[in-house]
């Protein structure tokens, strides 16, 4: 994420500026637990770089939220270390509305369009090719992709789907050992011959 001139007004959740005329992202998290997760792009009444786009807003993406949570936290956990850098507001996924700082919110988005085409084991290895890129990087990534493919009807078309593709083969990244529930673990300790797990 660049330097730029802090807002004088500040900023909140991920670093985005306060004022309702900004250019920003958020994510929208219904408070129920199946819901999906929604990723919007809003242009402001600021936005000098194209005026058609003045008070408007777009939803980027439509995540189903057994695939959000597989994601989320790497995220949080790489914004809000830069943001920390740049002694900006650092963010938490709240359930509502939670705004990003534009550039974060574009690579939010090339993250949740890899991973909305994935199995949730999959997106262990799209969150690892994720933060392997630099910034630069997503930004270039979301403005190929935002500008074929930016919609929520785009989900299978061109660039939208060779994130998922691109982020999704990791054969040199180990998958995490998988945790065994407690109710699966063998309860005999008097047993010796059964082995135990815990």
């Amino acid at each position: 994420m660049s330097k730029k001139p802090q807002n004088e007004l500040g900023t909140e959740d991920f670093g985005a500026p306060v004022g309702f005329w900004q250019h920003y992202f958020y994510v929208e998290t219904p408070p129920g637990n199946r819901e999906p997760v929604l990723i919007y792009e809003d242009y402001g009444l600021d936005n000098e770089e194209d005026p058609s786009k003045q008070d408007t807003k777009e939803c980027r993406c439509i995540l189903a939220r057994e695939l959000w949570t597989k994601i989320r936290d790497e995220a949080k956990h790489d914004f809000n270390t830069r943001l920390k850098e740049n002694k900006q507001s650092t963010g938490q996924w709240n359930k509502g509305r939670v705004k990003l700082e534009k550039f974060l919110g574009k690579e939010l988005c090339v993250l949740a369009w890899a991973a909305e085409h994935a199995t949730p084991d999959e997106c262990f290895v799209i969150v690892q090719r994720w933060l392997s890129l630099r910034p630069e990087e997503r930004w270039w990534l979301y403005s190929k992709t935002a500008a074929e493919a930016g919609k929520t009807e785009d989900r299978n078309r061109g660039w939208r789907k060779a994130l998922y593709c691109c982020l999704s083969d990791g054969e040199n990244i180990k998958m995490p050992p998988k945790k065994i529930p407690k109710s699966k673990r063998l309860k005999s300790k008097e047993d010796n011959s059964q082995p135990t797990l815990f």
